[in-house]
């Protein structure tokens, strides 16, 4: 068991009688953690939180990585992310599972398979130097099971690039705005959509951007109503929270 989903359906078979509650009983005493040493994962998380457990991968080794992947698996765990992996690491892991890698994101999906598409997630960046860091947010909710629409470089530059774009940006449950340099793009679109706005500051941009941190400090200082801000080149973060947002509102109208 590794989403609420799951448990959800297993408790209804025994409602409806088609499990016996001794065999519901045995699904759900199984290990909620495996200790392999160098990690204890964690099966139950996706019961807790909606989603199974994420691998960070910048700082492990590929073997490790490889080693936790197999062990989620073996529990039934499939579309399995692990962020910031490098293509090493992934040539390695795919060599031992099936793995979805993505280069520009540095994302992988470890033993990908069927996926929801809820509501309607738009994932929108500045230019096409924030690419990466939108991909990672975007692919990340396409795996946690949302929709999601990209619109690549519509910065404040050329506003009427976004505004060419507003029937999907006004029908979105989720906005997810990327942007280096001045990060303005999240302002902008924080005036024109009525749902929440997942900012994004990317570390582009020349000197006096210091690495992202002057697109940080202009989102956390946004003047538009309902944005949030996640740190510098964390699209996964915007991406997961974005899956949250979504899939909250999917429930509240189902």
């Amino acid at each position: 068991m590794d989403s609420k989903h799951e448990i959800l359906s297993l408790l209804r078979s025994v409602a409806a009688g088609e499990t016996a509650p001794e065999e519901a009983l045995l699904e759900l005493k199984t290990e909620p953690f495996a200790d392999l040493g160098y990690a204890k994962v964690d099966f139950h998380r996706g019961v807790r939180q909606g989603a199974a457990e994420v691998v960070y991968g910048a700082s492990k080794t590929a073997e490790q990585i490889l080693g936790i992947a197999q062990a989620m698996g073996e529990r039934g765990c499939r579309n399995i992310l692990i962020t910031r992996m490098d293509p090493e690491k992934a040539a390695f892991v795919s060599a031992g599972i099936d793995l979805e890698y993505h280069p520009d994101a540095r994302l992988g999906i470890a033993l990908p398979g069927p996926r929801r598409a809820l509501g309607s997630i738009v994932v929108c960046t500045g230019g096409t130097s924030d690419q990466g860091v939108a991909e990672e947010a975007a692919l990340t909710a396409e795996a946690l099971g949302n929709q999601v629409t990209r619109l690549y470089d519509v910065g404040v530059a050329g506003l009427h690039r976004l505004l060419s774009n507003l029937k999907p940006l006004m029908s979105a449950r989720c906005v997810i705005a990327v942007a280096g340099m001045e990060g303005a793009l999240a302002s902008v679109v924080g005036g024109l959509v009525d749902c929440p706005v997942v900012a994004v500051p990317t570390s582009v941009g020349y000197g006096a951007s210091f690495g992202g941190l002057s697109a940080l400090l202009a989102m956390l200082n946004s003047c538009a109503s309902g944005c949030s801000v996640v740190n510098i080149d964390n699209g996964f973060g915007a991406g997961y929270l974005a899956s949250m947002i979504n899939q909250m509102e999917g429930l509240e109208e189902s």
